[in-house]
């Protein structure tokens, strides 16, 4: 059985490109968001961890830390982050653990189906699926996962709305409906009766009897 959604995150301390790091200490009080790759030096992936120092300024606003994790060792992370940083003209601060032993690759269920990695000599192709993204909140449990194949590249802007929604929605009867974006109205759980949402969020939008609109206070 793999991670499950509100599973607590396992735990677990790495070498990283910041130094050592105790995961659920590292996280604190923060929201995370770990996204893993199969090896560095990797063209969709120097893509997408240039993407991530981009929005450098969007994490922090969202009390998100970001956490890479790569099969590989904090000497290679150190010399791709030039690379990085070149492709995504930001600084690459977030760390990278390095995952040789894939520790964190397996407590994470992120291997592909029927994996083989051979003693030496290993390559992407051995690792491929270890492409996957989880957000965990500050109480260290899943709140949502996406594993990605080799050949499509992560949509981070995606990742940054996956966020928003789940923060809007976290601990309050909320959900958000398809294409959800910060400002846009959200979806009443149904285990509120109507006439106690009107009291508590204000008038409802009730397009049918189970899907009922409010406005959404950050």
């Amino acid at each position: 059985m793999g991670l499950r959604i509100n599973d607590v995150a396992p735990d677990f301390t790495a070498d990283s490109t910041t130094g050592q790091i105790r995961f659920h200490d590292w996280i604190g009080d923060s929201y995370a968001i770990i996204f893993s790759h199969p090896r560095d030096f990797t063209p969709v992936c120097t893509t997408e961890f240039g993407a991530v120092a981009q929005l450098a300024g969007e994490w922090a606003k969202r009390n998100t830390k970001v956490l890479g994790v790569s099969v590989d060792s904090v000497a290679d992370h150190q010399k791709w982050k030039h690379d990085i940083e070149a492709f995504g003209g930001a600084p690459a601060d977030f760390p990278i653990i390095d995952d040789t032993s894939l520790t964190v690759a397996k407590a994470f269920d992120m291997l592909p189906a029927e994996y083989y990695l051979p003693a030496e000599g290993r390559t992407p192709a051995n690792t491929a699926t270890v492409r996957t993204v989880y957000i965990i909140g500050p109480d260290k449990k899943v709140r949502l996962t996406m594993t990605y194949p080799m050949s499509v590249g992560r949509n981070f802007a995606e990742i940054l709305r996956a966020l928003d929604a789940v923060q809007a929605t976290d601990g309050v009867p909320f959900a958000t409906p398809a294409n959800w974006v910060p400002g846009q109205d959200v979806i009443v759980a149904l285990s509120v009766p109507t006439e106690e949402a009107r009291e508590k969020f204000g008038e409802l939008d009730i397009k049918l009897p189970y899907l009922r609109f409010a406005k959404h206070r950050a």
